[in-house]
């Protein structure tokens, strides 16, 4: 007995073979027939039949044509008369109203509607009122003509209940169109799909049916598909003939989930403060009026305490603030700045942070020490409408250094240094203010891909009016500002919420480490 030598037979699987062995020449064969004249399972049939398209072994020829067959409510239409023939019935026994057709149980209920509206639209019947206005029906000369549905039926009937849709004229076509719309008149079935052989296919085929090919073919269908460790252990592998395998296939598609360019970012951002030596704090998204304004100096009637600003909750307060003493300092500290007395109880509403800075703040009173290089990463809420560059809530970072003799200088220095960390290089400072810093710098950054500077992060000593209530004796430069902004530069956006839109295309075309300068 010869092997079969021929490339394309080798790397036949089993299925492949039995499919080709049921393919005749020059015809076509649809997937059900397949599945019969093979004993395979559908997906093995479908599975083998696109491992054959691949090698250009075999064609698909889609069939367009659709075939027509009755429901079961059509077969009963048939037997017994739509809905609107047997109204029309109903009124020819001298029945005029819904009420007295209802009775005679030639409609139902759920009929009735369905068959007044046909018999309007087929000129079957008239609508009148009665001297008490109600509705009273009436038989009209059209009544005896059959309706298109009611023909097309019963060609349907006619026809085996079984008709090709490409047979129908196009004013049929309309009318079954008309039928599909009412529950289970009418079922449409799309022809098999047909599957033929193609030149090459012919051949692989001439060769499988040789008598001599098949002796091979059916050692080829015994072949081995996976090496155990029984196999190696008895030596049996060195005797077993291995099916082979085609390492020239395509491989299937895998897109494993991958996180967000934003989320990258922002382990970015955390892996370069803690290289810099800083430790990393949270807080709760909840705050008290307290840390998040009125310990910053920010005087009571302050614009941006206002709803139209900061999301308030409803009804909510805190019982504690913080120690007696740090709350009669920033009381003080409030009378003598702002020349007005403040209020307790304005300070216990409870907000949605506005920013970062409460939880740094309250973590430097509870923890003073003599130096301390701190950050966070959080998200931020605001009360502002949603545009190309605003959001109603995104993520903050906020780097604070405390120590005896540090200056402006320093936290330039390291503002530098962290920036390189994250890939920008040309950064200059810009004096401007800010409320609770002084003095207080803007950082700017040059964007190549923009061809300009671009202002980015915050920056300032804390201003005694802050720190001395709290009782921090040293200088606490802080900086910080939204991560988004580094990211619409970083990616090239636009508009800060395509970062959120989770378009997949953008999430898996994004490359991870892009540079901003």
């Amino acid at each position: 007995m010869s092997e079969i030598k021929d490339p394309n037979l080798n790397i036949l699987h089993p299925i492949e073979k039995r499919i080709l062995n049921s393919l005749e020449s020059n015809e076509s064969i649809s997937i059900n027939s397949l599945k019969r004249m093979t004993n395979l399972h559908i997906d093995q049939i479908r599975r083998g039949l696109e491992w054959l398209k691949f090698k250009k072994l075999i064609i698909f020829q889609n069939s367009d044509d659709v075939r027509i067959s009755l429901g079961e409510t059509g077969k009963q239409s048939i037997e017994n008369g739509l809905p609107e023939r047997r109204l029309v019935e109903a009124i020819k026994n001298g029945n005029s109203t819904i009420a007295q057709i209802l009775k005679t149980g030639k409609v139902t209920v759920n009929e009735v509607n369905i068959a007044i509206s046909k018999s309007k639209m087929n000129k079957w019947i008239e609508i009148g009122h009665d001297k008490k206005n109600a509705m009273m029906l009436s038989i009209l000369d059209d009544s005896k003509n059959n309706s298109g549905e009611e023909i097309l039926l019963k060609k349907i009937k006619d026809n085996g209940n079984n008709i090709k849709q490409s047979e129908l004229s196009k004013d049929e076509i309309n009318i079954l169109q008309s039928l599909r719309k009412r529950p289970d008149l009418v079922l449409s079935k799309k022809n098999d799909e047909l599957v033929s052989l193609t030149e090459e296919g012919n051949k692989i085929k001439s060769l499988l049916f040789n008598l001599e090919k098949n002796m091979a073919l059916e050692q080829y269908e015994s072949n081995v598909q996976a090496l155990t460790s029984d196999m190696i252990v008895s030596g049996k592998w060195k005797s077993v003939k291995f099916r082979e395998i085609d390492v020239e296939a395509n491989t299937p598609l895998l897109f494993p989930g991958r996180t967000n360019p934003l989320t990258d970012l922002i382990e970015e951002i955390r892996e370069a403060f803690v290289s810099l030596g800083f430790t990393e704090i949270e807080g709760n998204y909840v705050q008290s009026s307290f840390w998040n304004f009125d310990a910053l100096f920010t005087p009571q009637d302050h614009a941006a305490r206002d709803m139209q600003d900061t999301f308030y909750i409803n009804d909510q307060t805190t019982i504690e603030l913080s120690t007696n003493k740090v709350i009669q300092n920033v009381a003080k500290s409030h009378l003598h700045g702002w020349h007005y007395k403040w209020d307790r109880n304005q300070a216990k509403k409870l907000v949605l942070r506005t920013h970062t800075t409460p939880v740094t703040l309250k973590y430097l009173s509870e923890n003073i020490t003599e130096a301390t290089k701190i950050f966070t990463i959080g998200r931020v809420f605001r009360n502002e409408k949603v545009s190309y560059k605003h959001l109603v809530e995104f993520n903050q970072i906020e780097g604070v250094v405390t120590d005896k003799n540090i200056t402006l200088r320093d936290l330039m220095g390291i503002q530098i240094e962290f920036y390189k960390k994250i890939g920008i290089k040309k950064i200059k400072f810009w004096p401007t203010f800010f409320p609770y810093t002084e003095p207080s710098l803007q950082s700017m950054i040059y964007n190549q891909r923009l061809g300009k500077w671009i202002e980015l992060f915050g920056m300032g000593i804390f201003r005694p009016e802050v720190v001395c209530p709290l009782g921090i004796k040293n200088p606490v430069l802080a900086w910080g500002g939204g991560i988004e902004r580094i990211a619409m530069l970083r990616y090239d956006i636009s508009d800060v919420r395509d970062l959120y839109n989770n378009k997949l295309s953008w999430l898996r075309g994004t490359e991870r480490c892009l540079l901003l300068g």
